[in-house]
Order: C-alpha cells, then sequence, then structure tokens
C-alpha cells in the first residue's frame, strides 16, 4: 500500500494536479480551515463535474491510500464520529439535477447533489413534490439520505430511504453500481441510508413522486405534559384522520409539574373529553396535525379533530413557526429518541429526570421519534450520566437514544449511539463495500 503523501511537497503537488485534472483548475484545491467533517480537518477539496470524474477521483484516492469523504451542502457535516482521516473531501455540488422522469410511474431520477428545496420548486411547477421535508435548511437529497433525515411527512410516507426506488452510487474503487428493481435490490439500496457516505458514494436516487395536495391544514392543541400528549395521540389514531403528520413541540418551560401529579393530568387536562379549555402555566406546548388532500375531506377531518382536542384548538393554513426545525442550535448536545409511541411519555419523563428539569423536545410524536437538546456547557460526564440512564429505560422498551451532534469535549467522552444489535452486521457490510475502509473511516458505528 502506498503511504499518504504527507512528508513530501511534491506528493502533494502531484495530487492537487492530479485533482484539478480531474475536476477542473476551479474545482480541486487544497482544504482550508472551513473544510471539515465533525472536527476532522480535511487535506483536499474535490467538487466532481459528474459520475465519471467522481469515479476518477475515488481511484486517485485508492492509488494513493487516501480516505474520501462525501460533502453535500454540508448542513450535518458535524453530525455523528469524526472520520479517522479526511484526505479527500468529495463535494457533490455537480452531481446535480432532476433527470428521467416517469410521470406513468409517479418516479424521478435526481442528482445527490441537488438541493431539496431546488427540487421541490421544480416538481411543484407541474403540480407534484416529494414527500420530503428534511428540517435542515439548503439540505441537498444526497445529504438527506446518508444522514436518514426525515421531517414530519415521515408520519404518513415515511423517510426518503423509505421512498427509494433505485440509487445510483460509487463503491470505493471507483465502480459505478446500481441498485433497486426489487426487493432485493431495494435492501441493498437501503444499505447506505443513514451511512454518512461511509459505504458509498451517492450518485442519483430514484424516488416517489406525488400530487401535491389540493387542502392542507394545521390543526394545533396546546399541551403540558408529555402523558397528555401520549393519550392525545391515542385519541388521534384511534379516530382515523388519516393524518400526514403528527408533531409535537414542548419548550423549556412546558410541564413543570410534580411528577406524583401525572394521573391527575391525564384526568384534569383532557378537554377533548369534557369540552372544557384546557388551564395551566403560561408556557405550554403545542401538539399539531397536518390534514392533507381534497379541500371536502380535509374540511370533514378537521371537523372531527376539533371535536377531539376541544376549544382550545387553533386550525391554520400555514405551519407554525417551529415545524420543520430541531430543538437544538449549533453548539448543543443533539439527541434523537426512537421509541413506540406508547413508550414516548416515558422516555421523555426519563429525559428531564435524568437531566434534573424540563429538556426541550419536538418531533414527530406520533411516530415516537423526536430530538432533544442539552446546554453545549453541560460538563462532558453530566452528559454521559444523562444519557445512561435514558437508554436504560428505552432499553426495556425497545428504543434508543442516539447522539447526532455534540460539541468536541462531549464527542470524545460519550458514546454516540449506545447499544446495537446490527453491529455485527454493519462490519460485514463494509467490509464487504469499503474492504480497504477508505471511506470515510471511522464515521459509522464501532469505529468502522
Amino acid at each position: 500500500m502506498v503511504p499518504p503523501p504527507s512528508a513530501g511537497t511534491s506528493g502533494v503537488r502531484d495530487i492537487t494536479r492530479r485533482l484539478s485534472e480531474i475536476c477542473g483548475p476551479r474545482f480541486a484545491r487544497r482544504a482550508g480551515p472551513a473544510d471539515e467533517v465533525a472536527g476532522s480537518t480535511a487535506r483536499w477539496v474535490a467538487v466532481p463535474g459528474g459520475p465519471h470524474a467522481a469515479a476518477q477521483v475515488l481511484r486517485l484516492a485508492a492509488r494513493h491510500d487516501l480516505s474520501v469523504v462525501p460533502r453535500g451542502a454540508g448542513t450535518k457535516i458535524d453530525w455523528g464520529a469524526p472520520p479517522e482521516r479526511v484526505d479527500i473531501m468529495l463535494d457533490t455540488g455537480r452531481l446535480a439535477g432532476i433527470g428521467h422522469q416517469s410521470p406513468d410511474r409517479g418516479t424521478a431520477e435526481i442528482g445527490a447533489g441537488t438541493p431539496l428545496r431546488a427540487v421541490q420548486a421544480a416538481l411543484e411547477r407541474t403540480g407534484r413534490r416529494l414527500a420530503l421535508d428534511a428540517p435542515s435548511p439548503g439540505a441537498t437529497l444526497g445529504g438527506v439520505l446518508a444522514a436518514d433525515e426525515a421531517g414530519p411527512l415521515r408520519h404518513r410516507h415515511g423517510t426518503a430511504c423509505d421512498q427509494l426506488v433505485g440509487l445510483r452510487y460509487l463503491a470505493a474503487d471507483g465502480e459505478l453500481a446500481e441498485a433497486g428493481g426489487g426487493a432485493a435490490g431495494l435492501a441493498e439500496a437501503r444499505l447506505l441510508c443513514g451511512s454518512e457516505g461511509a459505504l458509498g458514494v451517492l450518485v442519483s436516487a430514484t424516488l416517489r413522486v406525488q400530487a401535491v395536495p389540493a387542502a392542507r391544514v394545521w390543526v394545533t392543541r396546546p399541551v403540558w405534559t408529555p402523558l397528555e400528549v401520549h393519550d392525545l395521540i391515542r385519541a388521534v389514531l384511534a379516530a382515523r384522520l388519516d393524518p400526514a403528520a403528527i408533531e409535537l413541540d414542548l419548550p423549556v418551560g412546558t410541564g413543570c409539574r410534580p411528577r406524583r401529579d401525572r394521573r391527575a393530568e391525564s384526568m384534569a387536562l383532557h378537554p377533548s373529553m369534557t369540552g372544557r379549555a384546557s388551564t395551566g402555566p403560561a408556557g405550554t406546548g403545542s401538539l399539531v396535525v397536518l390534514l392533507e388532500g381534497g379541500p371536502a375531506e380535509v374540511a370533514e377531518r378537521t371537523d372531527r379533530l376539533i371535536g377531539l382536542f376541544g376549544s382550545s384548538t387553533v386550525v391554520a393554513r400555514t405551519a407554525p413557526p417551529w415545524w420543520r426545525s430541531y430543538p437544538f442550535a449549533p453548539g448543543d448536545t443533539a439527541l434523537r429518541l426512537e421509541v413506540p409511541m406508547t413508550d414516548l411519555h416515558a422516555a421523555v419523563y426519563a429525559l428531564r429526570d435524568a437531566a434534573g428539569g424540563p429538556v426541550p423536545v419536538r418531533g414527530s410524536a406520533g411516530l415516537g421519534v423526536v430530538h432533544a437538546a442539552l446546554p453545549g456547557a453541560m460538563a462532558p460526564s453530566r452528559v454521559a450520566s444523562i444519557l445512561a440512564a435514558v437508554r436504560g429505560v428505552l432499553l426495556a422498551r425497545q428504543g434508543r437514544c442516539v447522539v447526532l451532534a455534540a460539541p468536541p469535549a462531549v464527542r470524545r467522552t460519550v458514546d454516540l449511539w449506545g447499544e446495537r444489535a446490527d453491529l455485527a452486521h454493519l462490519r460485514a457490510v463494509k467490509q464487504h463495500l469499503d474492504p480497504t475502509h477508505r471511506l470515510a473511516p471511522g464515521r459509522l458505528p464501532g469505529g468502522l
């Protein structure tokens, strides 16, 4: 194996020259301080103009034993574990555009580097959309797939990975591969979902496309406690209202009632049963149900939902300001909790108990997938103890808590993923697709 050209300036110049020949002089350069992945700084940045050029970059990296880490818009570049090294950052910005569209089949092929908002704008001109609403502003389709990111619409339509029809990607040796066209092919394609670029470089994806709904209504109910949210969601699901999304926003000031009052909360805070508006502290949370479809059927379902939610219900034609956004800010420790919906309230209470007070929580409560934030200034040992307590509760409920992003000191101290039953399978997949560990080494659980 040829050692990386770290000592000799001639080797560095040769790599820079070859990248410029492959990508064009304007699209290859030595990396700067801002070109980093979760704190690991790159050495070169390459922006290939198409799949063939991207394959050449990977072959160049293989010849010189260089690691390659793909980057889209960089909206989630600080998520996950830092790579062991980032020799070449492969920017997918020029692997963009909407390719073959099949209106009869309801699909479209989209370049991995295409911003999701650009795809939606182009499709909307023809009355269609992707049922994707990832919270990261400016995210590319490839970035959404690589992080397995999803927004409120996942409740009805699933994640972007669930909507895949086919996928084109480059293997670590630069070979272009296609996956899809059947259960086995889709299973292969979905292996790359959530892989953070550590199993292949996404080139394009074919996804299902649907007509834009004629009517959309957001129905909001103020809430105070996780247990109240649990009861309301059960009522919504039992009513068969076919919601497109059920989202929860619990700010820090919400639900500071003592734990011993939870049974009383369930009985007293239930206007859907009593017809009376809730009463409580000023800083309430919100449970919001999105209804989509034809105007008449949406109106009928809205009336039924108002009957469930009571007189405190607010109906709007636009989303609330916090819709499709995370509760954490740069520098926070960002968590994702996944648990069966029936146990979501227990997970939120466990997080509050471990943290010693309310923690901002937001996300797809109807599916039991929410995000939370711990202050960036919190000591790493304190974060570790909170994670241990919460994961202990979730383990018994078939749930998990993942650290998406964190300050460097926290990232170095805590286990980002917790217990992974699929680690042996993931190791086998990595060995099969990237046996030399050239693609984003160390980004996957277990240091893969």
